[in-house]
């Protein structure tokens, strides 16, 4: 039997997701796991499958024109969105090729009819150039959506909240590739020595702006070298960094992690406690307890107790006794839709406003837990108001017990502090800003 193609290969995926409504990140790590694949066409399926799901409205505008109302069946439609997304995005690969390898994929999966149509649609594209600028008739927020590849409710709200110019960024860095961070365990080692041991193993990275504990990764597998292996640094995005420093625990503390999974941010307070205290990490899942158990082994951390608990049932015997809470949310991750692009096609308005619910009954769950004097964290990686602001502003209002701490700047790097809001307590990041992912943090206080 013939060996799979990376344009076959993704096309299996693709298809996965769209009849599963399976995640994307997991079919292609099932998938690459499973096929013996070159690094060259293991990135090919990878950018192929994100690439498309990512650019799914902006390809299916264009295939509007030349498919119109036909039905056609989900492997063809992804295929002529595989085939258009690499004559259009991928300037490596010649457009006859991506043309006659969706020609012979067609006559391989169907019949010779599928595969003429095939062909007369991507030549017809290829004619006509000038159909990547047609609009479609509709307001603004259609216009945009088509033009970035985004659901038009959604663009909708960010223009009420953001503005046009901020909507069309946001739009446009969720589209560009993410690129990767590791954050240096800082308890066991230093940035500079961390650069040198990484240049020592072929791999190359800079400092960061937005975290002095992260390195920007320059090409190269750093999750499968020596460094990490033997616990000098962690993979985490430089937004999600800013978080335990915002929580500002100390050596000794007692601190709740309440949605602790996988064990990132949970790792980072601990080396900032200088491994000295307790946290209790604590998450709904049995094998995510194991996550953060095996995170902490690998770095070499004592003090952290995962524990397996619905954040909304943690032991009431613990109330009033945390120094230290952080609540970082299940959300939306509308922040990391360039990681998840298939997050922004499977979520809803209801969905918004359900998760916001969740978020406040969670919020106002733990409140008692925090000691008099102690400071809870309040995190998300979205870009909604309705999960982000409106929560803790809700929450302030009708707990007098909490202000916000609006002393926040003191922890949180320079580079980041002008997107402080007017409470001084809250932070919007934006894909954009620095072209990490979207979060927003919130530190609130409880009167002593």
């Amino acid at each position: 039997m013939a060996k799979k193609g990376a344009r076959d290969i993704a096309l299996d995926v693709l298809n996965r997701v769209e009849e599963h409504k399976s995640y994307s990140n997991l079919e292609l790590r099932n998938v690459l796991d499973r096929e013996n694949l070159s690094a060259a066409d293991a990135g090919l399926v990878t950018e192929l499958v994100y690439g498309t799901i990512q650019r799914k409205l902006t390809l299916d505008h264009v295939l509007s024109h030349f498919v119109g109302n036909k039905k056609v069946q989900t492997w063809v439609r992804n295929l002529l969105r595989l085939s258009l997304y690499q004559i259009r995005f991928l300037d490596r690969i010649p457009e006859r090729a991506a043309v006659h390898q969706a020609v012979e994929i067609a006559k391989k999966r169907g019949h010779q009819g599928i595969a003429s149509m095939v062909n007369g649609v991507l030549r017809n594209v290829l004619r006509q150039p000038d159909v990547w600028e047609r609009q479609p008739k509709g307001g603004r927020a259609l216009q945009i959506a088509v033009a970035y590849s985004h659901p038009e409710w959604l663009v909708r709200q960010w223009l009420a909240v953001y503005g046009e110019e901020t909507t069309i960024a946001i739009c446009e860095a969720n589209n560009r590739t993410p690129h990767s961070s590791v954050r240096v365990n800082a308890w066991k080692t230093t940035k500079d020595q961390v650069l040198d041991k990484l240049a020592e193993e072929g791999l190359e990275g800079q400092a960061s702006s937005v975290s002095p504990h992260a390195i920007l990764m320059e090409g190269g597998h750093a999750a499968g070298s020596r460094l990490f292996k033997e616990g000098y640094f962690t993979i985490q995005d430089e937004s999600s960094m800013l978080v335990a420093p915002a929580l500002a625990a100390q050596p000794g503390m007692r601190v709740l992690d309440a949605c602790a999974a996988p064990g990132g941010k949970t790792t980072h307070i601990a080396e900032m406690m200088e491994n000295h205290g307790q946290i209790i990490a604590s998450d709904v899942h049995p094998h995510k307890r194991d996550l953060i158990a095996g995170a902490a082994k690998r770095l070499g951390i004592t003090i952290i107790e995962p524990i397996v608990s619905d954040a909304l049932d943690l032991p009431e015997k613990a109330l009033g006794t945390f120094d230290r809470i952080l609540l970082d949310a299940p959300c939306t991750g509308f922040g990391v839709i360039r990681r998840k692009p298939d997050l922004k096609w499977n979520k809803t308005p209801e969905d918004v406003r359900a998760i916001a619910q969740l978020q406040y009954e969670l919020l106002k769950t733990l409140a008692p837990m925090l000691a008099q004097g102690g400071v809870m964290v309040y995190s998300t990686c979205t870009i909604e108001p309705a999960e982000n602001q409106e929560i803790v502003r809700r929450f302030v209002e009708e707990h007098p017990d909490f202000v916000f701490d609006d002393t926040l700047a003191q922890d949180l790097p320079e580079a980041v502090r002008v997107h402080i809001d007017e409470t001084g307590a809250c932070v919007q990041i934006l894909p954009h800003h620095f072209e990490s992912d979207g979060f927003f943090i919130a530190r609130l206080k409880r009167r002593g």
